[in-house]
């Protein structure tokens, strides 16, 4: 019996699986944050390229860690009320943290302070860890789940041919499906004869009779 056998080994061990995808989801990440100037300057931001079999694997990595910002959402907002704008260290910043609005603060922000070292614990970038509570978090706030998606790419990897696919964040350049509409059916124009432009209607005759000769000029 398979048990405890969930995933892919990927040919690695369990420590080597564990930190590749620690470094994959952080590179993931870090896309969304980076300079134009830069030398490995991703060609999209929010997407990386992988094999079929690791991206399916990322997929719920990235997912989780998402769902574990947003979550920090609300503590965070409810934070706002007891907390202060001024510097750290300053005179200002020293009498707020004496008072009792620092204690109620810290009381709403542990939760959101516990998630960010939850994510810290996997990720081990900070700089990953502030895109995601701080962008990624607030772009899904009202996404249940499917922040992300799984393309597979036609073109073959290079060496072993590899089965490549890309993985990104949904919400940007989503395609819209949209329905072609049919031309509406043409009429036939019929064309009418031409005395009827000019108003005169044409004399008809009946089948059985003959017209009249008209009475000589009278003299």
């Amino acid at each position: 019996m398979r048990h405890k056998m969930k995933g892919r080994t990927l040919g690695r061990s369990a420590s080597h699986r564990k930190a590749m995808f620690r470094n994959m989801a952080a590179s993931l990440i870090r896309t969304l944050r980076v300079d134009d100037d830069a030398p490995n300057k991703p060609y999209v931001q929010g997407r990386i390229v992988t094999t079929v079999a690791k991206a399916k694997e990322l997929r719920p990595i990235i997912e989780k860690l998402i769902t574990l910002a947003r979550k920090s959402l609300p503590h965070e907002a409810s934070a706002k009320e007891f907390g202060t704008s001024a510097a750290r260290n300053t005179a200002e910043w020293k009498a707020w943290r004496d008072s009792d609005r620092w204690q109620k603060w810290n009381q709403t922000m542990a939760p959101a302070v516990a998630s960010r070292r939850k994510a810290f614990a996997f990720l081990r970038d900070k700089e990953a860890v502030s895109i995601l509570f701080e962008e990624l978090a607030k772009r899904f706030e009202d996404r249940n789940g499917g922040y992300t998606r799984v393309v597979r790419i036609a073109a073959y990897r290079l060496g072993d041919a590899g089965e490549q696919a890309l993985i990104e964040f949904v919400g940007v350049r989503d395609r819209v499906k949209t329905r072609k509409q049919r031309p509406a059916p043409s009429v036939p124009v019929v064309e009418e004869p031409a005395l009827a432009a000019t108003g005169e209607t044409p004399a008809i005759a009946d089948a059985g009779t003959q017209p009249a000769e008209s009475a000589p000029p009278a003299t």
